[in-house]
């Protein structure tokens, strides 16, 4: 009975109606009784404090004040009316302002009656205003129960036009409550309830938008919070399980004369303690017959694609095909470069395939895997296409992995019946909130050891005034032989933005480091590939001294001669963005540098942004503050990359103690019950699959 009553179109509502309802749909995604329980306020006001004039001041938030009306006025031409409103009590006189709606304010006001406003007060012209305050005769004030928690809903423009004020929506919420036939079912086994010490679910949403005091707030958003993060979780986990137990997996059996042969000759350098435990870990899972799912994350310069070249040498020692997919041409043509140079002498057939291959290069690399005779193949996305067949593709490795879509990573699952072994890499450090959510399912590596020798990259935060003293310092380095890269936002100037751009900056580098003494390269990301290609060779083999560049450099380059970068408008890029770019240099032994020139305003975050670079190399402290600044959504693609946070209430910044609880609930849960067959845990099955099905949710499924 109370489903059905739930499921109820919102349109049924009283007072709301098909016109509402249609904007209450778009804007809201508001469409049934149960979705408006589920639209959660985002904040409380105190409505049980009523201030005098004399109190008010311009800094305060929304408050009320008791007072009358007197002496309307209007201003102003038809088009941009305005009436004012002198309002007061007996400690003085404020101004209300209205832009919109004045003939309704004209007609609702009484003379000599007594009104409680509400609203946020300003100050113009060294009066205090109050801009389209809500009205309420005191009379009808005093007959109301005041909270001192009054809830606030999002509203857009339309919904404010459409009446759906969070005022309004309040009182629909009161008129559902009262309408609603029985309690809402539980979501949650009454057993884990009482264990955990949760509120119950009706309890919870009555005291969510209508809380009885501070305490039953707090109390309503845990339980709520919680809720969301362990079907989250379940969902997650519950998938990881079913492919460990239900995936089958090639076996790589032996470490074979490849990786040995590679591992005492070819092997510049020791690996570090880190490199040697993610190894171990993939093997075990290339060995145990289960299809491996493994993210390797590692700060830039620590060492991922000597693992993962590793990885492949065993695949291949096994007798099976290997490939490593990139997001871009340059970083896969930087792959491409890397395997051949470090595996010289075992006598690997290594391919690379991108949009740019010519047909017969092409045709040939088709028909070569397909015969087994390519051993490993380097690519950009057209690895994924349909007309590439390999014979026995045993392991797939997914470079920067959060570049590419959750479509365009499974089609890597479909190259074989039986899937190949894949390793996704990213060199952008993860939270460790956020890997829960967002790669929950992966089993995750990391290598948190940089190798020994390498000197930290100083990063110094310049403003635009020291130009020329800038310019003085790379002319020094580039004398003492090394390179400088010097990175632009934009490609063209922008009417929009106020930042350095390429074309323009390239004109200004080449008055200042002028021809035949230096040499420029340009890169950007409307060159031609074969354009581009060229400008970074001449830059890799050290025939120009300057690489000018948009953040198409961002990942893939390797040039250890390149000791600075300065990075123009530094304010205009990410946290993430700022540090991966910094990674391109302090490759080599020289010790180097990172400049951040900006502009003198800044906004808070930027400083904040800019202040966490210059005190800090390591990855994962930048990522979290990063997480912080930005939330989840938008921390490197990953709302692209398909995670999709359907969270109503729960934060994953703000409630890593809450998830983290909900996670182990979920563990000692499917550790008990696998299945989720036992009686006590229907609810669970009937919430989960409600949630599948209302939210379509696909938290898992992402690698």
């Amino acid at each position: 009975m109370i489903d059905n009553f739930l499921s109820t179109e919102i349109k049924y509502l009283p007072g709301i109606g098909a016109r509402k309802a249609k904007v209450f749909n778009e804007e809201a995604m508001v469409f049934t009784y149960e979705d408006l329980l589920n639209y959660y306020p985002y904040k409380y006001t105190d409505r049980s404090k009523l201030y005098k004039v004399s109190e008010v001041t311009s800094d305060m938030a929304n408050i009320q004040i008791k007072g009358k009306m007197a002496t309307f006025v209007t201003s102003g031409e038809k088009t941009k009316e305005r009436l004012h409103a002198e309002f007061f009590d007996e400690t003085g006189t404020i101004e209300l302002v209205w832009f919109k709606g004045i003939k309704w304010v004209r007609q609702q006001i009484k003379p000599n009656t007594e009104y409680v406003i509400f609203g946020k007060p300003t100050e113009f012209r060294n009066v205090i205003t109050m801009a389209h305050p809500e009205i309420e005769e005191y009379e009808h004030y005093k007959t109301k129960k005041q909270t001192p928690l009054q809830p606030d809903y999002f509203t857009t423009e339309k919904m404010k036009t459409a009446f759906l004020t969070s005022k309004n929506i309040c009182k629909y919420l009161n008129e559902l409550f009262k309408a609603m036939p029985a309690k809402i079912n539980e979501s949650l086994p009454a057993y884990l309830i009482a264990k955990l010490e949760l509120m119950n679910l009706q309890d919870a949403i009555v005291n969510i938008h209508f809380p009885k005091d501070p305490e039953q707030l707090i109390k309503a958003r845990y339980r709520l919070k919680f809720e969301e993060f362990f079907y989250n979780q379940l969902s997650i986990l519950r998938h990881k399980l079913n492919r460990r137990n239900n995936t089958r997996g090639f076996v790589f059996e032996k470490v074979g004369d490849i990786f040995n042969f590679f591992y005492k000759n070819c092997l510049k350098f020791e690996l570090t303690n880190a490199q040697k435990r993610v190894l171990k870990e993939i093997r075990a899972d290339l060995r145990s017959g289960k299809q491996a799912n493994r993210l390797l994350q590692g700060d830039v310069g620590s060492g991922k694609t000597i693992v993962a070249l590793m990885s492949m040498l065993l695949a291949i020692d096994n007798n099976f095909q290997t490939c490593i997919m990139a997001p871009t041409e340059i970083l896969a043509q930087q792959h491409y470069l890397t395997l051949i140079e470090n595996t010289e002498g075992l006598l690997l057939n290594i391919r690379l395939l991108t949009g740019s291959t010519r047909t017969k290069a092409r045709r040939e690399i088709l028909e070569l895997l397909q015969t087994g005779e390519i051993n490993i193949l380097v690519g950009t996305h057209a690895i994924i296409e349909e007309v590439v067949q390999f014979k026995n593709l045993g392991l797939a490795i997914i470079d920067e992995q959060h570049r590419f879509g959750v479509a365009q990573r499974s089609k890597m699952w479909q190259k074989n019946s039986t899937p190949p072994h894949v390793i996704v890499m990213t060199a952008t450090p993860i939270p460790r909130t956020l890997a829960m959510t967002i790669y929950g399912d992966l089993d995750i590596s990391v290598i948190d050891e940089m190798p020994p020798g390498r000197k930290l990259v100083k990063t110094l935060h310049i403003t635009e005034n020291k130009r020329l003293r800038v310019f003085g310092f790379l002319k020094e380095q580039i004398a003492k032989g090394t390179q400088v890269y010097i990175v632009y936002p934009l490609i063209k100037e922008s009417e929009n933005m106020d930042y350095k751009d390429l074309e323009d900056g390239l004109e200004s580098i080449s008055r200042a480091f002028p021809p035949p003494e230096y040499a420029i390269s340009v890169v950007h990301g409307q060159m031609k590939p074969e354009e581009k290609e060229k400008a970074m060779k001449l830059f890799v083999k050290g025939q120009t001294q300057i690489m000018i560049a948009t953040t198409v450099i961002e990942v893939g380059v390797n040039v250890p001669n390149a000791s600075v970068m300065l990075i123009e408008s530094a304010e205009r890029f990410g946290l993430s963005q700022l540090h991966q770019l910094r990674g391109r240099v302090g490759r080599g032994a020289e010790q180097s540098f990172c400049i951040l020139m900006t502009s003198f305003k800044l906004s808070k975050e930027a400083k904040k942004r800019l202040q966490t670079m210059v005190e800090t190399n390591d990855g994962f402290k930048i990522a979290e503050v990063d997480l912080k600044l930005r939330g989840p959504g938008d921390i490197d693609g990953t709302l692209q990359s398909g995670a999709g946070f359907n969270f109503r209430i729960a934060n994953i910044v703000k409630d890593q103690a809450i998830l983290q609880h909900a996670r182990e609930v979920v563990n000692n849960l499917l550790d008990a019950d696998p299945e989720i067959k036992k009686d006590e845990h229907d609810v669970i099955l009937k919430q989960f699959r409600k949630l599948k099905r209302t939210q379509n949710i696909d938290w898992a499924k992402i690698s």
